[in-house]
């Protein structure tokens, strides 16, 4: 069954063709639930998460042949969607001409409208702090604090200096506390 088999062994039978479409289903199903609540942090609606997901499985089953295997399988995957969900807002910002700065207020008022928002809610009050941060804060924010990420992972996902990140987690983490004890 391939449920029980291990990524490096789904990747070779994809490779090979052998069974392609039930190693790459069974990649989908391990995965699908950790790359959606990443992207759908960083995008904040359900739909545009959705759509930012079969991007990044589509792109996967493009390049999974030139997986050179040097990183792990979910490292990799998740790399393609941090890239994915970064391009689509970047794609957003360009469509709605808002300005860097005014798009945690475009993210922050997306938030408020999802169904079940409620302000005075802790969860909510959080969320609201993160889409305030700037890009590479939020995306290292929520790797780290909701993923529990190491500073390692991280940068390979993000290919970036475990110095850096930390230092980024920090502020983060600095602006947040400000945005609650403020709001």
């Amino acid at each position: 069954m391939l449920q029980e088999t291990d990524d490096n062994e789904l990747v070779r039978l994809f490779k090979q063709h052998i069974d392609r479409e039930k190693a790459f289903t069974t990649i989908v199903k391990r995965y699908q639930e950790r790359i959606y609540w990443q992207i759908r942090r960083m995008v904040v609606r359900h739909e545009d998460a959705d759509d930012v997901m079969q991007h990044v499985f589509i792109k996967a089953w493009n390049g999974l042949d030139n997986f050179r295997e040097d990183a792990k399988l979910f490292t990799w995957l998740y790399r393609i969607a941090v890239n994915e969900s970064l391009t689509y807002l970047e794609q957003q910002k360009k469509r709605s001409a808002v300005s860097i700065d005014d798009l945690g207020d475009a993210l922050e008022n997306k938030l408020s409208s999802e169904k079940g928002f409620d302000e005075k809610q802790a969860m909510w009050k959080l969320q609201k702090a993160i889409q305030q941060l700037p890009e590479k804060q939020r995306v290292v924010f929520n790797l780290r604090y909701f993923d529990e990420m190491s500073y390692d992972q991280m940068s390979e996902v993000l290919e970036t200096s475990v110095g850096a990140l930390k230092a980024s987690y920090h502020h983060a983490v600095k602006k947040i506390e400000d945005y609650i004890l403020n709001h």
